[in-house]
């Protein structure tokens, strides 16, 4: 089991551990606010056995079917969180509506409070650390469910300081109106993270600084070649694809211009480590005399 999988499974038992305690902190009080957070913890819970599950299925190896591999579902995975995010707000924004009509009065607002406070710190602590890993194994799935935390960590803050003003203000329809306003930051959350997934489904191309890295390198690792052509990027999960033509000399041999293919994939993939490369080799006549000019 590698590292993505092992934080997978560490963000089920966060997320339950999490729920647990805001859900507490709902009992104690009987704030609609308090209530939205800890709904919002269930689809934490169910969206991190989602990852888990895409991520141990896009680590399974290339096979006859899908010769490319299995990246893209992580993907889905992250939508599927998006569309979840999406229902949990509507959900809450129904609470907050009735809420708005027979405001309550909140119980023990002191104890329930921290115990969300105690709460939100495990979610901020287990976020850093899902985007920061997620960041460097190029892992979808485990950066989409860190920002679904950040976002969590955010809300829940508002929360608690709104809900703290309540018994000072003695506004009781506060804690409904808090409670639609945690609903539409995550409706706004669930869509960006829905946009960023379908984005890398569509094949979008790598990000215009990656590109530029990528046609640097091409260009002074590519002696003996005349020209690079047509390159075309995408990125899968932890997979980049990246193609390319590459002309050469008419006289060169076949040795001595696959030498030159070898050389380009070594120092492309120790720039872009889990790459898979694919370079057409044309002869001096195919020259578009545009694109990456070998130095």
């Amino acid at each position: 089991m590698d590292k993505i999988q092992k934080l997978a499974i560490g963000s089920i038992f966060v997320g339950t551990v999490v729920f647990v305690l805001k859900y507490a902190a709902y009992y104690i009080t009987g704030s609609i606010a308090l209530y939205s957070d800890a709904l919002e913890s269930i689809i934490n819970v169910v969206t991190a056995v989602a990852a888990f599950m895409a991520v141990r299925l896009s680590a399974t190896p290339a096979d006859a079917n899908h010769p490319y591999g299995h990246h893209k579902v992580e993907y889905f995975s992250a939508v599927l969180e998006g569309v979840l995010i999406i229902v949990a707000a509507l959900a809450i924004l129904r609470e907050a509506y009735f809420g708005l009509l027979t405001p309550v009065v909140i119980d023990a607002p002191a104890r329930g409070l921290a115990v969300n406070a105690l709460a939100s710190v495990i979610n901020a602590v287990w976020s850093w650390l899902l985007i920061r890993e997620g960041r460097r194994l190029r892992s979808p799935a485990l950066v989409a469910d860190g920002r679904h935390l950040l976002t969590d960590v955010v809300t829940s803050a508002g929360v608690i300081v709104g809900l703290l003003l309540v018994p000072l203000t003695g506004w009781s329809w506060l804690d409904p109106a808090l409670a639609a306003l945690v609903a539409l930051n995550i409706l706004w959350s669930g869509w960006g993270l829905i946009k960023e997934s379908i984005g890398g489904l569509m094949d979008e191309a790598l990000p215009e600084t990656t590109l530029v890295r990528v046609r640097e390198i091409i260009a002074v690792n590519a002696e003996g070649a005349l020209e690079a052509h047509d390159l075309r990027t995408r990125h899968a999960g932890r997979m980049t694809f990246i193609d390319f033509h590459l002309v050469v000399p008419g006289s060169m041999s076949v040795t001595d211009a696959h030498d030159i293919c070898d050389r380009l994939e070594r120092a492309l993939k120790a720039h872009i480590e889990d790459a898979l490369i694919t370079i057409h080799v044309e002869p001096a006549e195919k020259a578009k005399h545009a694109g990456i000019v070998v130095l």
